[in-house]
């Protein structure tokens, strides 16, 4: 008498029920997933890739006498470029530089 009972909570094993069965279902249960995956690749994944190339060719581009600014938010103009160290002139002065990874630099200014 415990095994009937035991066995009528098992679930259906066919498509009695009307739910989807097979290659169907596995899809259907993957739909959310692969929206989401969708939708984070064009609003996070390719912006981000697409700034990353703009920003490596800036640096490639970079030439003495450019006007920039660092991620550290130091302004300055590019005295020399020596393959990845760059010497920015700051201050007043043309007789203060200092020397930062080429990497570093944030952005060219404009204008100023």
């Amino acid at each position: 008498m415990f095994l009937d009972k035991a066995y009528a909570m098992a679930p259906p094993t066919g498509g009695a029920d009307g739910a989807p069965q097979g290659i169907g279902a596995m899809l259907s249960s993957f739909m959310p997933l692969i929206l989401i995956f969708v939708i984070f690749y064009f609003l996070l994944i390719r912006p981000q890739q697409k700034k990353a190339k703009e920003h490596k060719e800036m640096l490639d581009n970079i030439k003495k006498g450019d006007k920039v600014v660092t991620s550290g938010g130091i302004y300055g103009f590019v005295d020399a470029i020596e393959g990845d160290i760059v010497t920015l002139k700051i201050g007043i002065k043309d007789d203060v530089k200092i020397k930062i990874g080429r990497s570093y630099i944030a952005g060219l200014r404009t204008g100023e």
